[in-house]
């Protein structure tokens, strides 16, 4: 068996702290999960593979290649959890035209003010989500502004609205949006379980620590094949999923000349 990903940046202190302190016990998946893809979108995916220095180049928040590699194994689990009914819950970024309600965000970046600049020349919106895992119309999208999913959005309402006791968490980054959601779904009481492979970072190292922590404390890291072996023996359709007509995106109230196919390029 393959050593946890992180290993290779803990000292030997580390893992003797880990060894015998009690943390990183198995928590387990739950009986009623959904998937949780966070912001898998253009801003922090490119609209192809591209070395990472290339690539933020045009886009600030893009996690280079990295996002590329992981992309089979969201399609893997989105296409598992269609198959079995299992909900699929997606989160992207939403701001004003002004970008007034960016907030927090324009303090600890110095190319924040791209967000009200002209778009890439190939006129991407950052905020919509990568046509390879593109929501379905029974899927469900939480339009958000801070890094969890869950800070000012309905995500709560919607698991409970589902019955769900667990989520599989994938997406990005591990250690900004990823690692925020899965603390508030922790604090919510909530089993979680990480796709390792389907969880990526502009940062190999964040990425790697934030999987240890997070084994640590909050969640089960698993392979990505376990949780689609886990999915694969649940009973098929036990979710009372949308019925396949999607209901138009939520958007807050926003400027006049809001235009609103435009949403941020960042999301977390």
């Amino acid at each position: 068996m393959s050593e946890p990903i992180w290993n290779k940046f803990l000292t030997e202190r580390d893992k003797t702290v880990f060894a015998t302190s009690g943390y990183g016990a198995r928590g387990g998946f739950g009986k009623r999960p959904a998937l949780l893809v966070i912001d898998v979108n253009y801003a922090f995916c490119d609209e192809r593979p591209m070395p990472i220095l290339e690539s933020i180049k045009r886009w600030r928040n893009s996690c280079g290649e990295d996002a590329w590699v992981a992309m089979p194994y969201l399609k893997l689990l989105i296409e598992k959890c269609h198959d079995k009914g299992v909900p699929v819950i997606y989160t992207t970024g939403v701001r004003r035209e002004d970008n007034w309600d960016s907030g927090s965000w324009l303090w600890k970046n110095g190319r924040s003010d791209e967000d009200t600049a002209a778009k890439p020349a190939t006129n991407v919106d950052g905020n919509e989500i990568v046509a390879e895992i593109a929501p379905g119309p029974k899927d469900i999208v939480v339009l958000k502004q801070k890094p969890s999913g869950f800070f000012g959005t309905n995500m709560a309402s919607y698991l409970t609205l589902l019955g769900c006791d667990s989520v599989i968490v994938t997406g990005t980054t591990t250690s900004g949006c990823v690692r925020a959601t899965v603390l508030d779904a922790f604090s919510l009481n909530y089993r979680i379980a990480l796709a390792e492979e389907g969880c990526f970072d502009r940062s190999q190292a964040s990425h790697a620590i934030n999987l240890c922590d997070m084994n640590a404390k909050y969640a089960d890291v698993v392979k990505t094949s376990e949780a689609l072996e886990f999915l694969d023996q649940l009973p098929s359709n036990m979710f009372d999923l949308p019925k396949g007509a999607a209901a138009p995106a939520p958007r807050p109230k926003l400027a006049a000349n809001f235009d609103e196919r435009r949403l941020c390029r960042r999301a977390g």
